[in-house]
This record gives C-alpha cells, structure tokens and sequence, in this order.
C-alpha cells in the first residue's frame, strides 16, 4: 500500500486540487475539466489493492489479461505561473456496514493524498462536491464554500457567485480530507457547487454546477482557463433534466 510517482517535477508553492465522484458527479467533473483545460499530466498515483475490490476483469483473445481497478491519480502542470497538483479518484472506498467514505480505509486513502501534497511542498488543498439547494435546473448555480480558517474567508467573499456555509457537514472524503488537512496544518477549502433537490435523487451528472465550481477555482487561483469543454455537456444535461422535471409532481419540486 502506499504512493507511486514516476515523475517529480520541482515545485513552487503548488497547490493541490481534489475530486472524487458524488451527487451529480460535480467535484469529480470540475477537478477533471480544469485538469484537462490546463493540460495536466500524470505522475504517479495510489496503489488500490488495500482500498479498492476489482471494477472488471479485461480479457483478450480468449485469456484474461488483468483484473481493473479504480484509478487514483495524481497530475501536475505549471501553468500561468502556479504549480498545480490535481488528485483524480476514480471511487470512494466503504468500509463494510458503512456509508462510503467512513472507516480507516477512507482515513488512509486521504493521509496518502496529504502525504504526496507535502512530498510537492504543498501547503493548499482544495476538494470540490455537490450542495443540495431549493434551486431549478435551469440557474446558475452558487458555490458554497468552507474554508479551514478564517484566514481565508476573504478569498471567499471576493469571487462573485460563492457565500460561505455557515453551518452543516460535508459527507464523504471531501469533508474527511479537509478535516485531516487543518489536523496536519495544511490550509484548505471544500467549494459544492448547489444541485437542485430533484435532481440529487438521480444518478445524473450535473455539469452546470460543475462549471460553478471551475469559475471559483479559477478566481481563487489567479488564473485562466477555457471552459468550453462543458458546453455540449451541460446542453445535453439541460435536455434531460427538462424532460425528467415535467414528470416531477408539483410538490416534490
């Protein structure tokens, strides 16, 4: 168990970018997206053996090849000036008889993510997920923020279309690896882009709030990046939550 890299770039104050799949798949589709708007490139990643069962088995002519496993990835790309470190996880790990993310399998997986931030000279972690609101498909949607300090709620109030939550929790290992981050002294940020209710109830993505969540990354970052990307997808996700909200009834909007 542990990290593998097989580059090491030489960086300078970067900072690291979280995302894993949850509600609307939006912290793992805004991560992803800028990591592939700036061109980011792999390093290494976490070997998945004590984290993760096999996704599939890949067979060939006949044979099996290799047993699949959820991937979780590590990218780096200096861009405008700003090291950046991305985590991609293809999964959350569960414990058995638990919600995913609980137990000391998720506690593990999110100290190796902390331990290859403070291999890179790392002291800034920003994980992303999905915030569900009283809001329709169709709006753009807020960026609910949670910083590890008051230090950085300045930060918040300066980028348009983000408020601060202020109270409530964060399930899953967006909200783990935020607490473990201020434990070991790294400063941090979770940004959820809001989902409307009916829609969390769906296992839809929701690129609309995950353009939310790369717009505050962005500002918060000082940098640029084309976000196109998410145009066509998020047309297609309009088309077919629009489809779904009309067989809604009225009071369960």
């Amino acid at each position: 168990m542990g990290l593998r890299f097989h580059s090491a770039p030489r960086c300078d104050h970067p900072v690291m970018l979280v995302g894993w799949p949850g509600i609307g798949h939006v912290g793992i589709i805004a991560v992803d997206g800028l990591r592939k708007a700036v061109g980011a490139e792999p390093i290494g990643e976490i070997e998945p053996w004590d984290f993760f069962y096999p996704s599939k088995a890949i067979f060939k002519g006949g044979v099996l090849e290799e047993l699949a496993f959820p991937r979780n990835t590590f990218y780096y790309k200096r861009h405008e000036g700003r090291d950046l470190l991305f985590f991609i996880g293809d999964e959350q790990p569960s414990a058995e008889n638990k919600a995913y993310a609980e137990g000391i399998k998720a506690y593990k997986l999110a100290q190796l993510v902390l331990d290859a931030a403070a291999r890179f000279g790392c002291r800034r972690i920003y994980t992303s997920g999905a915030a569900v609101a009283a809001i329709h498909h169709s709006m753009i949607p807020q960026v609910w923020a949670v910083p590890t300090g008051p230090e950085l709620l300045d930060e918040v109030k300066r980028i348009p279309n983000a408020v601060l939550m202020n109270e409530g929790s964060i399930s899953g290992l967006n909200g783990l690896l935020l607490g473990v981050a201020k434990e070991r002294g790294f400063a941090g940020m979770c940004v959820m882009g809001e989902v409307p209710m009916y829609v969390a109830h769906f296992p839809l993505p929701y690129p609309r709030a995950s353009r939310s969540v790369m717009q505050f990354l962005i500002g918060a970052l000082g940098i640029t990046a084309d976000l196109g990307g998410l145009d066509q997808s998020i047309k297609e996700s309009d088309d077919q939550l629009e489809e779904i909200y009309k067989k809604i009834p009225a009071e369960m909007r």
